[in-house]
């Protein structure tokens, strides 16, 4: 198996199903010819050509309004967002249009978009270049939201989002895009047919795209993650474990709307702690959501109050402080500590 980054992974993920259906289109600012800020798309422009792999111009909504025209058509386009801040000016584009239309049109309307996001911070970037702006989308009816935190699940993410009939917003953790790994290559031609829900046959993939996935297993407290955060709740469990002797269990949730919660129920009625982390804001967050759902559905399993380990409800601060801003190990660390103390 060859060793791909999280980037590069996304770039194998393009090109097949780019091999695989010739009505896929990848755009956004300078996808093309540079090859993307990141190098995700690097490469695509010489081997599909520039009809296919389409630079644009400085202009989010237009990017959008355009590929909600080319969905109308049969295309299915994937759009780039150079940055997470970069996708506000494409906002009512996204959620008045591309969200509504398959719902206004009664189902005769698809609308196969995939846009993808680089989101988070860590990378010593400025603000508007380091945010968590999943909570808008997770709000909108009408739209997908799936973020990926490995190569594995990036190359094979981005292969079944195309592969949906629905808008999906995927979310790529920018911190994480030169992390590598062994990747098992996975062709979209693989797809059994059932291309609406974005499924490969199972034996080739971690889970279907709208799942949940247990990244770590444990007895004594469970922690949930995405994106970008699910590294370092892993780094978490190995340090509490070699200190504390703790046994914590990872989840990484992988979609945010759809929520598959079933893993995580589960696992809180057997650890009886949650604590849930991510880097954007703790008001009207995900973690809110979680939070208030296992409570909902495990309340008398649980052995403490489901904690949350977030960014701060600020805007993102100047790169000198991120550090003190996003989750680390010591913070989620912390909030285990607490879920045994009560």
């Amino acid at each position: 198996m060859p060793t791909l980054t999280l980037a590069s992974a996304l770039n194998s993920g393009l090109r097949a199903v780019m091999e695989a259906d010739p009505k896929v289109v990848v755009m956004g600012e300078d996808v093309g010819r540079l090859g993307g800020v990141f190098r995700v798309t690097d490469g695509l422009r010489e081997r599909f050509g520039e009809e296919r792999v389409i630079d644009t111009p400085l202009a989010e909504s237009a990017i959008i309004g355009t590929a909600i025209g080319m969905a109308m058509r049969g295309f299915r386009p994937v759009c780039e967002i150079q940055f997470d801040g970069f996708v506000y000016p494409a906002f009512d584009q996204i959620v008045s249009n591309l969200a509504k239309l398959h719902y206004r049109s009664a189902g005769r309307v698809r609308m196969p978009v995939t846009i993808r996001i680089p989101v988070g911070g860590g990378i010593g970037a400025v603000e508007h270049h380091s945010e968590s702006p999943e909570a808008y989308f997770c709000h909108t009816a009408g739209l997908k939201v799936v973020t990926c935190s490995n190569p594995t699940d990036a190359q094979v993410m981005i292969q079944q989002a195309v592969a949906t009939d629905d808008p999906v917003i995927f979310l790529e953790p920018k911190r994480r895009y030169w992390e590598k790994e062994e990747v098992d290559p996975v062709d979209l031609s693989a797809l059994a047919g059932d291309t609406a829900t974005g499924a490969i046959p199972a034996a080739r993939t971690p889970g279907p795209l709208f799942a949940s996935r247990i990244a770590r297993a444990g007895k004594d407290a469970t922690l949930v993650g995405y994106g970008p955060m699910v590294r370092t709740c892993l780094d978490a469990a190995l340090v509490a474990e070699a200190e504390d002797g703790r046994l914590l269990e990872v989840i990484d949730l992988r979609s945010l709307s759809p929520l598959d919660l079933d893993p995580v129920i589960e696992s809180v009625r057997r650890t009886g702690r949650l604590v849930v982390v991510h880097e954007a804001p703790s008001n009207v967050s995900i973690s809110a959501e979680v939070a208030a759902r296992v409570t909902e559905q495990a309340f008398y399993s649980l052995e403490a109050p489901v904690l949350r380990v977030t960014g701060f409800d600020t805007p993102y601060p100047p790169s000198r402080l991120e550090e003190h801003y996003l989750p680390d190990v010591d913070r989620i660390l912390d909030a285990v500590d607490r879920a045994f103390g009560y």
